[in-house]
């Protein structure tokens, strides 16, 4: 019976934890940029491909995202509230309604809020 009772516990506990990583959070998406992502070769020259990296804020942390396929060329717009769920590396977020992933390059902690200016 004991053991019983501890195994749930630890199932549940895995469950919760499961869950946790996969919740939705908001963000918004502060800058992107173009930044050369490979090389493709044509013939005896090699062109430099470009993808588009996008700075996306949440209320902690900033998230340095990369389209995963060259396929994705659509450009998104920056100052845009975006909903946001992280697995692994990968980035899974809605844009006016529609759906992007891309993977994560890098991440920081959220610069501090600017404290309100109050005229003399």
């Amino acid at each position: 019976m004991r053991n019983l009772v501890l195994v749930l516990a630890v199932a549940m506990l895995t469950i919760a934890t499961a869950k946790a990583k996969d919740r939705v959070m908001q963000g918004t998406i502060v800058s992107e940029s173009s930044v050369a992502c490979g090389s493709e070769a044509k013939g005896k020259k090699t062109a430099e491909l470009m993808c588009q990296e996008y700075v996306i804020r949440t209320d902690t942390t900033e998230y340095h995202v990369r389209q995963e396929k060259e396929a994705h060329k659509e450009l998104l717009p920056v100052n845009a509230p975006v909903e946001i769920t992280i697995s692994k590396d990968k980035m899974k977020f809605k844009v006016n309604g529609k759906g992007y992933e891309m993977l994560i390059v890098s991440e920081a902690a959220a610069p501090p809020a600017a404290a309100p200016t109050t005229p003399k």
